[in-house]
């Protein structure tokens, strides 16, 4: 077995073990619902049989006590109790681990031990019979059974069953067998009459009617004949494959009536040649002819729709199947791109200096073409961040039950998109933010219930693009943050004087300070002043935003946002000497004159009127420490940090510019204020601020 079909199998179970948790969690809330039961069942199934063929003997053998659990929950044998789930998680947990121990480290195999034998006990109350029948393990170097009719792919199948008159004096009943077709899979009947007397020679105890069965499944002809396994002495059963995976073609459609009847028996083929005429439908000219009956007509009516929507179905899955690319190659094809985009600009500029009519279309033709180019590489890799939010259900529902609260978490927006890169780093600040949420936010069920508010507590994760932008939302109805609190910490740390006079987004975004905390006592979830610093650090680390905001008993709302990818993108270029920088265009809100009339009217301080409004602003020559003298008239950037409006002064405004961010060396990689960097089309290099940072550094010298 070679390693990259190992590392394929692992990649699989990996996303069939995500989709366990979803459903298992989403059982604990609906134990009826009978999809969900099917889907972990599936889930558990295939891990086992894909783990037998790729020699993790280990995992078949732990999922397939787990599989007969569930098993019997399909048969309605056994309920769903919040253990079970509770069980089945860990369970999902310990499969995990057992994939990932190459690179994971040491197992704890006594707990997949206990595992086993709580699985075997469950089977054994709820059915002896069964659980002896499912003690004895395959051989796991073999997939079993369904396995192998998994794998063998759906076929169409024509079922011709004529049962002996007299069989339903020994206990068979028709509509039975019927119903155990149509639970294999997609299934279309057509009762044959015409065998039967009239009523004067009719006898009710006897079959006259016969049956011609459609069936598409993808369990194979072996589970159709078990159907039939207790009536083929006493019945005329015909089964043909009409249509398989190997028959696809570009052309969905299928044969036509008069091939069917004549393929089935119902007529022969020069009985049909002598007939055809382009007055009537064949199917009516042959009923008319009184040459096979209506019922013939309508079953191979149902075969040929049952097999166009079949190959049409299957037609559309292969148009629109997925090629499963390493996110390294992914990686290297976004940053080909950007070196496209820099080479375009490069070339745009040099057409623009020559003044070439033909240079300048072709200039705009790349310039199409690139811009094309990129959106596409970067759509690729752009994920729904719902991926991210069904871990948290999991974090919620473990941490809810470790403090003894009671706490619903609902999600909206789940389908918006964000470059995965993205969505890797932001997985530890929300895990953080969440956590929070529930031990200092959330209360008791106690103390909701005497503050008139319901017991189970809510907590709303939400996103939704804005701009070029992604904007997430924690929410919680808990009590809130405590302003006083807040500020009085903050007084005995240092980080402002008692008689401040700050806003309330200005004290709760005191929390951000490192080893900041109002907690009365350390738990193991939160108290010892680490995480929210972090949570700033990364979100910077993003050039994104947080922002808080809280009412007292309430509860609070936390809103980050960030940009959708972090490859490329668009930004406004400013001077300032000779040096150029790029700011985030997304954070650009609009860009003002600064006059030397304009400097002597705020006597000294960094302060601009802009309608109104008074704005602070940072001059990026002394920030730099440039030298050289500022031109008479400077420009303001207008931008906005963590809701509040900063300005950066510069000397000139050159215009929007598509950045392709490259990281600083290690030399560099700890600059304030810096971010990173993107090459111009003159091959000059611009850096790009971190406007956060930059405002940091101004409020705490200033």
């Amino acid at each position: 077995m070679s390693d990259q079909h190992i590392e394929v199998f692992r990649e699989e179970a990996a996303e069939l073990l995500a989709s366990l948790e979803t459903a298992l969690l989403e059982l604990e809330e609906s134990p009826q619902d009978q999809e969900l039961v099917a889907q972990v069942f599936r889930a558990m199934h295939t891990i086992k049989g894909s783990g037998a063929m790729f020699g993790f003997d280990e995992v078949a053998e732990f999922t397939h006590e787990v599989e007969t659990v569930f098993d019997l929950v399909r048969k309605g044998e056994l309920p769903v109790t919040g253990n079970l789930v509770s069980q089945s998680l860990s369970a999902r947990d310990y499969i995990r681990s057992l994939l990932e121990e190459d690179t994971e480290g040491e197992v704890d195999r006594a707990q997949g031990q206990r595992l086993m034998e709580i699985f075997r006990s469950m089977a054994q109350e709820s059915s002896p019979k069964a659980a002896e029948q499912h003690d004895e393990t395959p051989d796991p170097l073999e997939p079993s059974a369904d396995a192998e009719q998994d794998l063998a792919g759906e076929a169409t199948y024509r079922i011709r069953l004529r049962l002996a008159e007299d069989i339903s004096l020994s206990g068979t009943r028709p509509e039975g067998l019927l119903r155990e077709l149509s639970e294999l899979g997609p299934c279309k009947v057509v009762a044959q009459p015409e065998l039967i007397p009239l009523l004067d020679t009719l006898v009710p105890e006897l079959c006259y009617v016969h049956w011609d069965i459609i069936l598409n499944t993808s369990r194979g002809i072996n589970a159709i004949k078990d159907v039939f396994i207790f009536v083929e002495d006493d019945a005329e059963i015909n089964i043909d494959v009409i249509d398989d995976n190997d028959s696809v073609d570009s052309d969905p459609s299928y044969k036509r009536i008069g091939e069917i009847l004549v393929e089935r028996g119902d007529i022969s083929q020069e009985e049909l040649d002598s007939i055809l005429a382009p007055a009537k439908p064949i199917g009516q000219k042959l009923v008319d002819m009184h040459k096979v009956t209506t019922g013939s007509v309508q079953a191979a009516l149902h075969e040929q729709e049952m097999v166009r929507e079949v190959r049409s179905q299957r037609k559309t899955k292969e148009s629109t199947s997925s090629v499963r690319v390493p996110a390294d190659r992914l990686d290297e094809l976004v940053n080909r791109v950007g070196e496209l985009v820099t080479v375009q600009a490069r070339l745009s500029q040099a057409a623009n200096m020559r003044n070439d009519n033909e240079l300048l279309a072709i200039a705009e033709e790349v310039e199409r073409l690139t811009a094309e180019l990129r959106d596409t590489s970067l759509n690729m890799r752009m994920l729904p961040i719902g991926t991210t939010f069904s871990k948290f259900k999991r974090l919620v529902r473990d941490l809810s039950n470790e403090l003894n609260k009671k706490v619903d978490l609902k999600t909206t927006g789940a389908e918006t998109e964000i470059d995965k890169t993205v969505i890797e780093k932001l997985n530890d600040p929300l895990v953080h933010l969440i956590r929070n949420s529930l031990d200092h936010g959330i209360e008791s069920p106690e103390t909701r219930q005497a503050a008139n508010k319901p017991a189970t507590g809510t907590v709303l994760l939400a996103a939704a693009h804005s701009g070029d932008s992604v904007e997430l939302i924690i929410k919680d109805d808990g009590k809130g943050l405590d302003r006083d609190a807040i500020f009085t910490k903050g007084v005995e740390r240092g980080l402002i004087t008692p008689d401040a006079q700050l806003s309330d987004t200005e004290v709760f975004n005191l929390i951000f300070a490192p080893g900041f905390s109002t907690a009365q006592q350390v738990t193991g979830i939160s108290g010892r002043g680490v995480g929210m610093d972090v949570v700033k650090r990364a979100i910077d680390n993003l050039r994104g935003n947080i922002c808080i905001d809280s009412q007292p008993g309430e509860g609070s709302t936390i809103t980050i946002r960030i940009p959708l990818t972090l490859a490329i993108v668009e930004s406004l270029l400013v001077s300032v000497d000779e040096d150029n920088y790029a700011l985030p265009l997304s954070i650009v809100e609009e860009c003002v004159e600064l006059s030397q009339e304009d400097i002597a009217r705020a006597h000294g301080r960094n302060l601009i009127n802009v309608r109104e409004q008074i704005v602070p602003y940072i001059p990026l020559r002394e920030e730099f420490d440039v030298p050289s003298e500022p031109p008479p008239l400077q420009q303001v950037v207008i931008t906005s940090v963590n809701g509040t409006q900063v300005g950066l002064v510069v000397d000139q405004v050159i215009g929007q510019h598509q950045s392709v961010i490259k990281s600083l060396g290690r030399v560099y990689r700890d600059v304030q204020g810096i971010s990173g960097a993107t090459i111009l089309g003159d091959g000059s290099v611009a850096l790009i601020l971190d406007i956060n940072h930059l405002a940091y550094r101004a409020e705490q010298a200033g």
